[in-house]
């Protein structure tokens, strides 16, 4: 798993870089999923970088909470998408990498515009459909924060995922506790949200998101268990700002860039091992 981890210490150091760079944008929870967007593009996802909308006959992915673009753009870019040079352009005027995904602009690997929270499930229970109707025996895999879970949509989407036997989704939760405005428990406390997938009848793991042989085993499991009638959630517990110690754990990080100093600091931690954009 080492160059695993070294993939993940470069997209942490791209997502650092690319918020101190536009002024703006979502670090923390960015941090805190790299290990999973890392596992996910350079591991498990079986994937075409010679993108098309369609995707037949190869795994999808589904970004719900559209915030944490910087990893995101990073993954794909880092992945083969499209040239690391263009990480600079990130939040910059008439670049293809807005502060939320968007379709709009033509960006390889990404199939949906997300960033208005709770519609990635619906979305990605579409695309698993769709992929029943055309016998493509390939999965659906999809990204939510914890945070996001108080939109209603999720819940009717959660409901009718199992009712239909949408059993070709995986569908993980970033579950690091933290939102905007403070702690997820003091701004509407989601209680066990892994019983409460149970409870909607889905089959329900957990995971350390932080450890890359743990991410890469669950989510091999969670494969293994498709096809079997249900929907497959993944409570996936992460730190906020995972990497950078100042960031860690603390929500005002969840959209604030850091100043010149704190990137000074925050590079000290993420030593280069791919090559810089």
């Amino acid at each position: 798993m080492a160059d695993l981890k070294a993939i993940a210490t470069q997209i942490r150091r791209d997502i650092v870089r690319m918020v101190h760079g536009a002024a703006s944008g979502h670090p923390g929870g960015s941090l805190g999923c790299t290990d999973f967007f890392t596992a996910l593009y350079f591991k498990v996802l079986q994937h075409n970088p010679q993108f098309s909308m369609d995707g037949r006959n190869e795994d999808l992915f589904f970004l719900s909470n559209g915030h944490i673009s910087p990893v995101f753009y990073a993954a794909l870019a880092r992945s083969g998408y499209f040239d690391i040079k263009e990480l600079a352009t990130f939040r910059k005027i008439n670049s293809r990498l807005q502060g939320h995904p968007t379709t709009h602009e033509h960006l390889p690997g990404v199939r949906v515009a997300s960033g208005s929270l709770g519609q990635g499930m619906s979305v990605a229970i579409g695309a698993a459909l769709a992929k029943k109707l055309n016998n493509d025996k390939n999965i659906v895999f999809s990204l939510h924060g914890d945070g996001e879970l108080d939109e209603g949509q999720n819940w009717e989407a959660i409901m009718f995922a199992n009712a239909h036997k949408v059993d070709n989704l995986i569908s993980t939760v970033d579950w690091n506790g933290q939102q905007i405005d403070g702690t997820t428990k003091s701004v509407m406390d989601l209680g066990d949200i892994h019983a409460k997938f149970e409870a909607f009848g889905w089959t329900t793991l957990e995971m350390n998101g932080n450890d890359m042989d743990e991410v890469i085993a669950t989510l091999d499991k969670a494969r293994g268990m498709t096809g079997k009638g249900k929907p497959i959630a993944i409570m996936m517990h992460t730190i906020m700002g995972k990497g950078v110690d100042f960031m860690e754990n603390d929500h005002h990080w969840h959209g604030v860039a850091p100043n010149d100093e704190q990137l000074a600091k925050a590079l000290a931690q993420l030593p280069e091992t791919l090559g810089d954009y």
